[in-house]
């Protein structure tokens, strides 16, 4: 999710292993060793005598028989087309893939064999497994919709597609109060078209079909108990597209590469300026230079709060702010053939309660029951009005402003570029942990 550079936003990857490789790779070894029992049982029911010929085949097809049963029984359970199958299921012993691991440079080299920074890595066996769970869930939902997703969808079948699957493999359908806190959608999925770079997802009733010609962000956090993976990709069907993409991704990944403990956001996003400035993309015989969009960073990420309070920027600055260990850091970078500045337009879908906001007080009773429903349904993560709408919740729009209003709830508009320009974004998300940095969403797609 993007955080913007004003201070009404702030308010609010290179090769890794996939989870899918994780989880089939049991699966394949368990029918390997089941087929391996099964040919020497089946070497063994073979008969050299001819006069037993009709013995040996009728061994020979029960041993058959024997073997299909278990390869059944012993293997492993895979990830169902559409994804439904929760991940707790496929990894019981809740030993949950590692992302890309980076060992520290320079002054920090010495942290990777460190003892007491070792030790204190373990003490945080549980924080890493809730992020490691969500990152998986992320892998596979977005490796299913890269799959799927096509021209003629509707946004809010796209959408909701990706949302449900999310909801089912952290195994929190989000339905029952309080059930999207345990686990579920760090935030709405985002899916932004065109000029438009971030914070757009469909309301109700929008009728928006993706189109060949289109370029759109797909950007979607999963959560397990507050702990937020936000990683996002861009899809484009037209390949006139692709150096637009290329300058993000490899933008993306420099900002990953230069982030580190002790480094300075200032040097980040310097580093990622330079790449995604080296990059141009020609569409319609007019020759564009990718830009950085300027009013758009990463952030750091605390436990139910998307954005912590620090911006990663991704263009060079006067920011000294450090990174510092133990620190989750949502890495994005967005490029643009337009301006590289966004603002808000469009109709707003996305909302979040303003953490530790005064109190203030309420006159409309439609605002005081929405507020309830908030506090107990979403906490501080993000929400978007189709949520609402599951929960059965209706016309609360007067009530919704009249909490924006208040200072009680943060609406985030889509933010846009020109119209007519073309912007891409990437992201992942990075633990900086006491002896090791882990991008936590890390897949062998990006």
């Amino acid at each position: 999710m993007a955080a913007q550079a004003s201070e009404k936003l702030q308010k609010l990857d290179l090769n890794g292993q996939s989870g899918d490789a994780k989880v089939d790779a049991p699966a394949a070894g368990q029918a390997g060793t089941g087929e391996a029992e099964d040919d020497s049982d089946d070497d063994e029911v073979e008969d050299n005598n001819a006069g037993a010929e009709g013995a040996a085949n009728g061994a020979a097809k029960k041993k058959k028989k024997r073997k299909s049963k278990k390869k059944k029984k012993g293997g492993a359970k895979v990830q169902s087309s559409p994804p439904r199958v929760p991940i707790s299921t496929l990894f019981p012993n809740n030993q949950f893939p590692e992302g890309e691991i980076v060992e520290y440079q320079n002054e920090n080299s010495y942290r990777t064999t460190n003892e007491e920074k070792r030790y204190l890595d373990r003490m945080n066996n549980d924080f890493l497994q809730e992020y490691r769970q969500g990152a998986e869930v992320h892998r596979q939902v977005r490796q299913y919709a890269q799959k799927n997703i096509k021209p003629g969808q509707t946004l809010t079948e796209i959408a909701e597609g990706i949302e449900d699957a999310v909801r089912a493999l952290t195994g929190h359908q989000g339905l029952e109060e309080g059930d999207n806190i345990k686990g579920g959608m760090g935030f709405p999925c985002g899916l932004s078209l065109n000029h438009c770079a971030a914070h757009y997802t469909p309301n109700a009733g929008n009728k928006m079909v993706l189109q060949e010609s289109d370029v759109m962000k797909v950007d979607f956090g999963a959560h397990i108990n507050g702990r937020i993976v936000d990683s996002a990709f861009t899809v484009a069907f037209d390949p006139v597209y692709d150096p637009l993409l290329a300058a993000v991704k490899d933008a993306t990944n420099t900002g990953i590469r230069e982030a580190g403990i002790d480094v300075r956001m200032s040097d980040i996003g310097a580093a990622i300026q330079e790449v995604m400035e080296s990059y141009e993309c020609e569409i319609n015989g007019t020759m564009h230079p990718v830009k950085c969009i300027r009013n758009l960073n990463g952030h750091n990420i605390d436990q139910h709060i998307i954005h912590g309070g620090k911006s990663v920027p991704i263009v060079k600055g006067g920011d000294q702010t450090k990174m510092e260990e133990g620190e989750v850091f949502a890495i994005e970078t967005f490029g643009s053939t337009g301006k590289g500045y966004v603002h808000e337009d469009m109709e707003t879908s996305h909302y979040a309660l303003v953490p530790n906001a005064a109190p203030v007080p309420l006159r409309l009773s439609s605002a005081k029951n929405l507020l309830n429903v908030i506090n107990k349904n979403f906490g501080t993560l993000p929400f978007c009005r189709r949520y609402l709408d599951r929960l059965g919740q209706d016309k609360y729009l007067l009530g919704l402003n009249n909490l924006v209003q208040s200072g009680i709830v943060q609406d985030y508009p889509p933010l846009c570029d020109i119209k007519g320009s073309y912007t891409a974004q990437y992201e992942h998300t990075i633990v900086l942990r006491p002896n090791v940095k882990e991008v936590i969403s890390r897949g062998d797609d990006y």
